[in-house]
């Protein structure tokens, strides 16, 4: 088994866009029919990654990502080490991001 999607709903949709922008996701602006316009990224291994903005509805509670990068990832001017890294995007949620040796 693998994940093919993963979602997240969020009030600050372009903060969290640019955010999860920085770490090498490259977004579409995407819209369903006649559903909200969201945001949408391809991983390498082929799931994808959705951005929602958030309603009374759906939201995304405590949640803990973890992300591989490439190596040399440059993130708000410097770049990151091989090893764990642990940020927090504009909601709160806690994103481990891995670095592999170069």
């Amino acid at each position: 088994m693998r994940a093919t999607l993963l979602v997240i709903y969020t009030p600050a949709l372009e903060a969290c866009r640019a955010f999860y922008g920085s770490l090498g996701l490259e977004f579409r602006l995407e819209q369903h029919g006649t559903g909200p316009r969201h945001y949408a990224a391809v991983l390498g291994d082929g799931t994808v990654f959705e951005i929602y903005p958030s309603s009374a509805r759906r939201t995304t509670g405590a949640l803990r990502l973890g992300l591989a990068v490439e190596p040399g990832l440059v993130l708000d001017g410097t770049a990151l080490t091989p090893g764990r890294h642990l940020f927090h995007d504009p909601d709160g949620r806690t994103v481990e991001v891995h670095v592999p040796p170069s």
